[in-house]
């Protein structure tokens, strides 16, 4: 029977996220604090603290899931550059064009009906 543990389960019940970055010695998941909520992470990449990101991974340890959140956070940075009229380092531009497929502030044509 396994023991129980010491970390609460409550603290565990919410959605974590954390940043592949790419180093001089190679991709790395970056160290955090107990853990980074979606609006931190966001801000966090908005203001410079990451250079060079390769992914965004989500997950709930309670809940039992991880998932690839590129995308989405991709979007989400995309969305609040345009908004608030920000400068992006080159290395999240790149991050972000790469999970959009297209480069940042292109609205896709509408299909002609």
């Amino acid at each position: 029977m396994p023991s129980p543990s010491i970390v609460p389960n409550d603290r565990l019940d919410k959605d974590f996220y954390i940043v592949l970055e790419d180093f001089r010695s190679g991709p790395a998941f970056r160290e955090t604090d107990e853990g980074i909520n979606h609006a931190t992470l966001v801000r966090d990449l908005l203001s410079g603290q990451y250079d060079q990101v390769l992914r965004v991974v989500a997950f709930n340890p309670a809940e039992g899931w991880s998932r690839d959140a590129s995308e989405d956070v991709a979007h989400e940075l995309e969305l609040r550059i345009g908004t608030e009229e920000l400068e992006i380092p080159d290395g999240l531009k790149d991050f972000i064009e790469s999970h959009l497929g297209r480069k940042i502030g292109v609205q896709l044509p509408l299909p002609l009906q």
